[in-house]
């Protein structure tokens, strides 16, 4: 598929990018290349074939969220220039 200079510019504008002749006209080539491409794979017979979003075989790992007391909030609280009912006051900023 021939992409025009027109079409390209139309992508640019688009994109928000500023581009001269010589772009414009790589452009055209580089992306008139793709979709051809794209249209050969878009030619294979795909029945039968599953679909498949991962291919090496891993799984996510997902362990349970535990809470675990560090012991020192009081300890980082009176670390604070202000602190008062075990929370650091900010000063507002509203």
């Amino acid at each position: 598929m021939k992409l025009s200079q027109k079409e390209v510019e139309h992508i640019a504008g688009l994109a928000r990018l500023k581009l001269n002749e010589a772009e414009k006209a790589q452009y055209s080539r580089e992306l008139s290349a793709i979709l051809d491409y794209v249209e050969k794979i878009q030619a294979a017979d795909t029945t039968g074939v599953e679909e498949t979003s991962q291919v090496t075989g891993l799984t996510n790992i997902m362990r349970e969220d535990k809470i675990i007391e560090s012991g020192i909030s009081d300890e980082l609280i009176n670390c604070a220039p202000e602190a008062g009912n075990s929370y650091i006051k900010v000063p507002k900023i509203l």
